[in-house]
């Protein structure tokens, strides 16, 4: 910074305020300070900066994947609130392992966040030790819990397995089946309200639940689903815990000839974008995946940019809706 000043003609000061805050300074000195900036190639020490205001400008984000198209949207929300408010996004993938998340929370602290956001309420007992010591805004996501570390939005994923089964139902199906891969928690519990819904509609699961400890993916929903037609050939109707496993079941159907959704009814889970694109389109349970990463983000830059104000609602369940389309309903 010294350098940069002495080229520019002006106090290192002056440097700081004209790149953390450049509002602060004429339009004619920022000029002669960026050209310095970029001819000298400097590049702000952050550390050194955080270590004199005790400010990191730094939050960070705790997903499970960085494949799944859930998260894309996501994190997408986070950063549109996050970035333009000058605060940088640090990202870590855990692969739906709680381990590996107890590992990442360890190193994301290391860096004395401002704010940690993580998808998902079922952290290791030390995972939560660690956050609620860390003395800083902390958003669950994703799902809803009784005991929220600090502020908590997400819906009810065994709500919405149950309301998935019963609108099968009331199309007139009796023989549901459900695919499920890689049974992490949220997975879990839409399997147990599909279970729930079942049982209290009277209705047997037997041979009708596929499900398979590997990383979902399309082929999956293919292989998952043929195993369900080999033992219940009778079936009509599959719900299936993400749209990849519906757009496999999908597939599967084209390749022996059946017609959805007159043999077959589909529906997935979180109504990505290309279950309107499939032929015939895919039903979905939405999910608010960008109303979530908002509220996280938009919470926290309340919080450290205002003062300590939380909000009035410290946990909100989004909820969710069934997007009817070509896999449950014939076109009119």
């Amino acid at each position: 910074m010294a350098d940069v000043a002495a080229r520019a003609g002006v106090s290192p000061v002056t440097v700081s305020r004209a790149i953390r805050h450049p509002e602060m300074v004429s339009d004619a000195l920022r000029a002669r300070i960026d050209a310095a900036v970029h001819t000298l190639n400097y590049i702000p020490n952050h550390l050194a900066s955080a270590l004199a205001s005790t400010r990191t400008h730094i939050v960070g984000v705790v997903v499970p994947s960085l494949t799944n198209g859930v998260f894309d949207d996501y994190l997408g929300a986070i950063q549109d609130v996050l970035n333009p408010a000058g605060i940088q996004v640090l990202v870590s993938n855990v692969r739906y392992s709680e381990i590996e998340e107890e590992r990442a929370i360890q190193t994301l602290l290391g860096y004395h966040p401002e704010a940690m956001i993580l998808a998902g309420v079922d952290q290791t007992e030390r995972s939560r030790q660690m956050l609620r010591n860390a003395g800083v805004p902390v958003v669950q996501t994703m799902d809803v819990t009784d005991t929220p570390i600090d502020l908590n939005i997400g819906l009810d994923h065994a709500a919405a397995g149950a309301a998935a089964v019963r609108y099968l139902y009331d199309l007139g199906h009796r023989r549901i089946a459900h695919l499920t891969a890689r049974a992490d928690p949220r997975a879990r519990r839409r399997h147990a309200g599909y279970q729930r819904a079942m049982d209290e509609l009277g209705l047997s699961t037997k041979g009708l639940v596929g499900a398979s400890p590997r990383p979902s993916d399309v082929a999956m929903g293919g292989e998952l689903f043929a195993r369900i037609v080999a033992a219940v050939p009778e079936v009509t109707a599959v719900f299936t815990c993400n749209d990849d496993l519906a757009l496999g079941t999908l597939f599967e159907c084209q390749r022996r000839g059946m017609r959805v959704p007159d043999e077959l009814a589909i529906i997935g889970f979180n109504d990505l974008d290309y279950c309107v694109a499939a032929v015939p389109p895919l039903t979905s349970v939405s999910t608010e995946r960008q109303q979530m990463g908002t509220w996280a983000a938009q919470a926290i830059l309340d919080i450290i940019r205002g003062s300590g104000r939380r909000p009035r609602q410290p946990q909100i369940d989004v909820g969710f809706s069934i997007k009817a389309r070509g896999s449950t309903v014939r076109a009119a």
